[in-house]
């Protein structure tokens, strides 16, 4: 071999090394964010008629930990039902369980419902899991001079930059994070597709790009985060209706909000971080 080939051969082999160990540091360790995100809402979305005894629509984002989920929540509600139906083949739904329809048809007098209730709010408040939501008020939406979008695509805007807060937070901005949303029908699911990417690609008020990606879950899912934020996204409504209100399945979210100043405000400071509403009623817009 040509002797002059070498120097030429070995600076080839270590710029092609050199290239992969800067590929390596930019490149995130895992792939996978440590966090997986459930998503419900409460109330329709339609603006065309309103209804006067629930005049919003509510998105909430459940942040959960893999492996807490996965360790503590996942089989926490599989005992639930084990003890309380003898089975696991049931979903959890609010509104079933607040009418007592369907599967929820089980109980023999108040002091067993009231029994059931306790024993799933006990697993609301033990589950460790962070609230981004977002309330839309149609009547002052309505009403505003502003040429107002889709109530459903406003409060995922807010919920997922709210999102992205809590994972700088964490320092997990880098690693890519799944939102798994409830099928709601073949167009639904690609307008609300088609707006996730949207708002991931950049088009946002603080032109962030977003390390996101969207799973649709159907409705007979047996998924125990699915089913807690079909648990939550109501409560938060009624809240925000009649906060005077007795609401204890709100009060047992109130330290799990996305809140400002970290862990030391939890359950204090989330008004405008984990709890939006829109239109503002005071001056937040997009953080």
């Amino acid at each position: 071999m040509d002797q002059d080939e070498l120097p030429l051969f070995n600076a080839s082999a270590k710029e092609r090394l050199d290239s992969e160990q800067k590929a390596r540091r930019k490149r995130p360790e895992r792939p996978f964010g440590k966090y997986i995100v459930y998503v419900d809402e409460s109330g329709d979305h339609g603006m065309s008629s309103i209804d006067p005894d629930y005049p919003i629509f509510v998105l909430a984002f459940c942040i959960f930990h893999k492996r807490h989920y996965g360790e503590k929540v996942v089989p926490a509600l599989e005992a639930f039902k084990f003890k309380h139906f003898g089975h696991d083949q049931v979903v959890l739904h609010e509104n079933e369980i607040r009418k007592e329809k369907g599967a929820f048809r089980i109980f023999p007098n108040r002091a067993a419902r009231n029994n059931f209730l306790n024993d799933l709010t006990s697993i609301v408040e033990s589950s460790n899991f962070i609230l981004a939501s977002c309330v839309i008020e149609k009547h002052p939406l309505r009403d505003t001079d502003e040429i107002y979008d889709n109530p459903y695509h406003i409060a995922l805007m807010h919920c997922m930059l709210s999102l992205y807060d809590f994972l700088v937070e964490k320092d997990e901005q880098e690693h890519l994070t799944h939102v798994v949303v409830e099928r709601r029908g073949a167009k639904e699911d690609k307008e609300l597709e088609l707006e996730f990417r949207r708002i991931c690609d950049g088009s946002n008020p603080r032109g962030l790009e977003l390390p996101f990606d969207i799973l649709f879950a159907d409705k007979k899912a047996m998924s125990s985060g699915l089913q807690l934020a079909d648990l939550v996204a109501r409560p938060i409504g009624i809240h925000v209706l009649r906060p005077d209100q007795p609401n204890r399945a709100f009060d047992a979210l109130k330290k799990k909000f996305f809140c400002e100043g970290g862990r030391p405000e939890v359950g204090e400071r989330y008004d405008g971080w984990g709890l939006k509403i829109v239109p503002s009623r005071k001056s937040e817009g997009f953080r």
